[in-house]
């Protein structure tokens, strides 16, 4: 009998993630500037939701339409997610207004936001500095009777209205509405502009509210009406054809060229823009009605990251100082070290140093005959990259398998991969319609053992300051055999290879979790304890629900650590012994690990999957057991840890609400520093 199993949308669930990291804003607890990086973070993840999943959605309406069902289906899921985002801007101007700008000023920091708020001591200054650095960089375009401006993607534009001064109006005959779109000079000068201190008081204001208190100066032929912000999100998907390594790179040359002209997906506006103005610019820029969304007072408030702080050490998070491993600081050598034990490291608790000092020792050490690696996200100037290249000019032969379809990181994935060939590497391109999303490493030698890595987090030194990162090496014959078969597979592009240890969707990773969750519901039918423990990021595809699901109803008590997408639905008959928690805080929880109780005999595993379809079905993924008992029980104790904590934790409920396991944490330790403090003891 076919179970009657149900499901959230993968992207309201997703909505229901960046309304929790939006919620960290209003944390009193926290140092202000970091409230206000959770504001800047919560909306560069909904312009990148809007650029691509809403773009999507609104693709997918438009070419199922003779298929009615589905793309009512679709409708709804586009009509639930505008409802809910306007919910959740309401609630992100309530914190920004309401919480952060009266907080700033408590700390002697004034942000204007109008020109009415201007002092008078510092309208001179204002007109000044306009004259001065922003004026020559404007350049007013005249919009209607036949003219149209092309907006860029993301970019901020004032909107103004304005009259002819010389003309009058009467009763009958009111004068003629003019307007124009001028693009703010965000590269010429700083969104946010620093103003003279007075009295002990910091004054900042935005660009485009001096802007607004200069238009007469621009306008000085009209009366200035009214002026708003408004913004395009346009579709930013890149979908290459199947074809050659070679014909992927030129094709993604042309696509990345005309993603800065793709389709709109979204018009942001000041909420507070008149009906007939909006009017008049969705008739100029041909927008639909489903493409509007009202916005806050200040639009791109992502770029609120940079807003100037003069109190940097009261005002900001002080992070954790990534620590160094004794055991290795006492080694000359990381592979003297791992060819005897096994090595976890969990960033940013611990150095990335030790990753890329690694890679140089390979640079020096003669045993090394051939270092491969994949590379999905680098870092700008990346040591990794940089030491890669140093290892091929000393005569090693190095392999990198570059990702090109990596969202966003195409062009610097180009650029890098173009880098690294100029210096006598072997470049692998992506293979046609997968995405190798795989972290692995393996540096091969001769005479001596060969040493494999494989981690949850990408080979890129910034994010590993930001990103919670398992990374794990070994020594282990299986392991690295299996690591040279995944190569091999990467470079030839066929077959279907064996693997003894690692799990690579799509040919054991589901057939392996099965095995190992139905181990679990015969013990739990047993009567035995039957436990298991997933941590990842998102959590999509109906398959794996089901299992959890099925699981759930043989008695196995299941704990899941989701950071984001959640489709699993939690307090239901089905779902009765499965919690997850969500927890949100200063680094990103970003780690994949299983633990299955086993009987008492764990099993753990760590890698780079991800429960959503396209992780299991449409990319190379690469998961290891962790063999070594020391760093298997440093994993279960991190788990327990999580699992534990109360601040920055919630629970997911049946309607996709974040339930604070701890609604007044004042006196309670934070997860993420409870797990430095264990790290520091070991």
């Amino acid at each position: 009998m076919e179970k009657n199993y149900q499901y959230f949308d993968r992207d309201t669930s997703w909505l229901s993630f960046n309304y929790r990291v939006l919620l960290e804003a209003s944390d009193e607890q926290l140092p202000l500037y970091e409230r206000i990086n959770f504001i800047a973070i919560y909306s560069s993840n909904l312009e990148e939701f809007y650029k691509i999943r809403v773009a999507e959605l609104k693709s997918t309406i438009t070419k199922t339409q003779e298929r009615e069902l589905e793309t009512e289906e679709k409708e709804k899921i586009l009509e639930a997610v505008n409802q809910e985002v306007d919910r959740q801007l309401d609630k992100r101007v309530f914190i920004y207004e309401k919480k952060i700008i009266p907080a700033l000023s408590a700390h002697h920091i004034v942000f204007y936001q109008s020109p009415a708020e201007i002092e008078t001591f510092h309208r001179p200054f204002v007109r000044s500095f306009f004259i001065d650095e922003v004026f020559p960089f404007l350049q007013p375009v005249p919009l209607g009777n036949g003219v149209h401006s092309f907006l860029r993607d993301n970019r901020l534009y004032l909107a103004v209205r304005v009259y002819k001064k010389e003309e009058k109006s009467t009763p009958n005959i009111p004068r003629e509405a003019h307007y124009f779109v001028i693009k703010l000079p965000h590269e010429k000068v700083a969104r946010f502009i620093e103003l003279p201190p007075k009295l002990g008081r910091c004054y900042v204001m935005f660009q485009e509210d001096l802007i607004r208190a200069n238009l007469d100066v621009i306008f000085a032929d009209y009366d200035v009406d009214c002026s708003y912000c408004l913004k395009i999100s346009r579709d930013a998907d890149v979908i290459l054809e199947d074809t050659s390594s070679e014909g992927i790179v030129q094709q993604m040359k042309k696509k990345l060229k005309k993603r800065k002209i793709g389709a709109v997906c979204r018009f942001v506006y000041e909420r507070q823009m008149p009906a007939d103005f909006l009017a008049f610019l969705m008739r100029n820029y041909q927008v639909s009605p489903t493409d509007l969304v009202p916005g806050d007072g200040h639009l791109n408030l992502e770029q609120l990251r940079s807003l100037p702080c003069p109190s940097k050490a009261s005002l900001t998070l002080q992070k954790p100082k990534p620590m160094r491993l004794n055991c290795l600081d006492a080694q000359d050598s990381i592979f003297n070290y791992v060819e005897r034990k096994d090595l976890l490291l969990y960033y940013p608790y611990h150095s990335f140093e030790h990753f890329t000092h690694w890679l140089y020792e390979t640079v020096h050490d003669p045993s090394v005959t051939e270092i491969l690696i994949t590379q999905y996200r680098a870092a700008e100037n990346s040591a990794v990259i940089n030491t890669l290249i140093a290892a091929a000019q000393n005569g090693k032969r190095v392999t990198v398998f570059v990702e090109l379809k990596a969202r966003f990181d195409e062009e610097h994935n180009l650029a890098t991969a173009e880098q690294m060939q100029r210096a006598g590497i072997h470049i692998i391109y992506s293979i046609p319609k997968v995405k190798v999303h795989a972290k692995v490493a393996l540096v091969l030698r001769e005479g001596k053992p060969s040493l494999a890595y494989i981690s949850t987090g990408n080979f890129n030194e910034a994010t590993a300051s930001l990103y919670a990162d398992l990374g794990l090496f070994t020594a282990n014959k299986e392991i690295v055999a299996d690591l040279q078969r995944l190569f091999l597979f990467l470079r030839e592009r066929g077959g279907e290879p064996h693997f003894t240890q690692l799990l690579v969707p799509p040919f054991n990773l589901i057939d392996e979790f099965t095995k190992r969750l139905t181990h679990e519901m015969e013990l739990a039918q047993r009567g035995e304890k039957a436990y298991i423990i997933l941590k990842m990021n998102a959590l999509q595809d109906q398959a794996m629900i089901d299992l959890l699901y099925k699981a759930s109803e043989a008695g196995v008590k299941i704990d899941l650590l989701v950071r984001g997408i959640c489709c699993l639905i939690t307090e239901q008959p089905y779902s009765k012994n499965i919690k997850v928690t969500r927890i949100v805080d200063t680094f990103l929880e970003h780690a994949r690990v299983w633990y299955f109780h086993n009987g008492g005999d764990a099993r753990v595993f760590l890698g780079s999957p991800d429960f959503m379809k396209r992780n299991l079905y449409r990319r190379i993924e690469a998961i290891t057991p962790v063999l070594d008992p020391d760093c298997q029980q440093m994993i279960i104790d991190i788990l327990k840890l999580q699992l534990q904590a109360d601040r920055k934790a919630c629970w997911l409920d049946a309607k996709q609400n974040n339930n604070f396991k701890n609604p007044s944490p004042q006196n309670s330790q934070r997860v993420q520093y409870s797990i430095y403090n264990y790290l520091q003891e070991k």
